[in-house]
């Protein structure tokens, strides 16, 4: 993702104060009108890629977006283009030590 919007990943998520259509699971501003008026934080929240960028045209993919720390992990199984074939988990800790 590029700064804010575009680039080759999922960069489509209600940011920007855009409203979507499939409400919280699949933007952010959605998200966090729940969390600010009804006390429900948000989980991972649904990005979208548009072919060419451009809300208009078929969706390419789509991928979610995981509470900090955790990262998307694909399932091993299910298409790759889909959210659904990944699950948002705690990434493995570092074994090794940050020098100074």
């Amino acid at each position: 993702m590029q700064h804010c919007i575009g680039g080759p990943g999922a960069t489509w998520f209600g940011q920007l104060g855009t409203v979507t259509a499939d409400g919280p699971k699949q933007g952010i501003f959605d998200a966090l009108e729940q969390w600010v008026e009804k006390d429900a934080a948000p989980g991972d929240i649904v990005a979208t890629k548009y072919t060419g960028d451009n809300p208009t045209k078929p969706v390419q993919m789509t991928r979610p977006l995981c509470p900090y720390p955790q990262i998307a992990k694909y399932k091993g199984s299910g298409d790759t283009n889909n959210y659904t074939s990944f699950v948002c988990e705690q990434p493995a800790e570092s074994s090794g030590t940050i020098s100074q």
